[in-house]
């Protein structure tokens, strides 16, 4: 036998080992994706929609399991991500987008480094979502301008720290002078649209494909009305009348706090696997992420989910976070100001 067919032979057994060897890895074996959200709302609708692509495309065909660990606004799945989970590429978790800039500002809750984590992707950069505030149409507010008005507040719903709906209330209420009480302790979005429909609550801040998605019924009859819109730097179509809160700041200073408090949304809805897992597990877990969401099922699953699928891809996500770290410290301390950090 030649030398050139001896070299060629051994290089496709080795590959043939190579995906044998992937194979031998996942057969059999459950994937877990965590979800640090109560069933219902958004994070947990995209995680169990993701479950089910990422193991069809992952080598061996595993089985898929999702854990909800709703505690701490999110925080305690993604510190049990860094530092319990598996580091074997079994267990990957979806991550509210706005838990990484924690670490930057120095939450007391966590317990992880946003740059180590192994970035998937994320569904969504938000070119097709909002983050309005909604409240109740049959409540007496009408329009944001009357909650200038001596008198006049809504009452919104909020998760607890770290959490986009209680940031963003707390924005609204600080920065843009609007009378607003804010509730917190809620463990989702489909809780507070209980307490919304009960009146409870007026309202709570949250994306218009959450809502869409795990609500269609109050969007569809008109049973909400959006009074602002963040997470945009131009009004979503759907919502015409809603500003953007960019719109209405009134000063450099609000309006760069709100564009940092808005970066989590250009990752709209990322996922992650552990830091420090094997790098062939980790390519294969970014690959089978991206032939997930280019799945044209999954596409057509999320469009009925009213998911906004405008994927990007792990290192996309990656810079995003890094980016994050750069922000003046003024910006930081207002941030935290304003949000109640400290």
């Amino acid at each position: 036998m030649k030398i050139s067919n001896v070299i060629a032979a051994i290089m496709l057994a080795s590959v043939c080992a190579g995906a044998a060897n992937a194979d031998d890895f996942y057969k059999g074996k459950n994937v877990t994706m965590i979800v640090g959200y109560a069933p219902g709302g958004i994070n947990d609708i995209a995680a169990r929609l993701m479950a089910r692509y990422l193991v069809k495309y992952l080598p061996g065909t595993p089985n898929q399991v999702v854990q909800n660990m709703p505690a701490a606004s999110g925080i305690a799945a993604i510190n049990h991500m860094y530092n319990v989970a598996p580091k074997d590429g079994t267990v990957v978790s979806i991550i509210g987008r706005g838990i990484p800039q924690l670490a930057f500002l120095g939450d007391d809750n966590v317990r992880f480094e946003p740059d180590k984590f192994t970035w998937l992707g994320s569904i969504s950069s938000y070119a097709d979502d909002a983050y309005p505030i909604f409240i109740m149409a049959d409540r007496p507010i009408k329009s944001w301008q009357e909650l200038k008005e001596p008198g006049k507040k809504i009452v919104l719903g909020a998760v607890g720290p770290g959490s986009s709906n209680l940031i963003f209330a707390l924005i609204a209420k600080d920065a843009l002078k609007l009378n607003i009480d804010v509730v917190r302790g809620y463990t989702g979005a489909a809780p507070m649209f209980l307490a919304m429909q009960s009146g409870e609550l007026d309202g709570q801040v949250v994306g218009l494909g959450s809502l869409r998605a795990g609500q269609r019924s109050l969007w569809d009859n008109k049973q909400v009305r959006a009074l602002i819109q963040f997470g945009r730097t131009t009004r979503h179509r759907e919502l015409p009348d809603a500003p953007t809160g960019q719109e209405l700041a009134t000063n450099p200073e609000d309006l760069a706090l709100i564009k940092f408090a808005e970066a989590p949304f250009y990752m709209a809805l990322p996922f992650i696997a552990p830091p420090g897992i094997p790098a062939e597990r980790a390519k294969e877990l970014r690959s089978a992420f991206e032939q997930s969401y280019k799945d044209k099922a999954f596409v057509a699953e999320a469009e009925k989910l009213e998911l906004d699928v405008s994927p990007i891809d792990g290192p996309a996500v990656a810079k995003l976070v890094k980016d994050m770290a750069t922000v003046s410290p003024a910006v930081l301390e207002r941030f935290k100001t304003v949000s109640g950090m400290r």
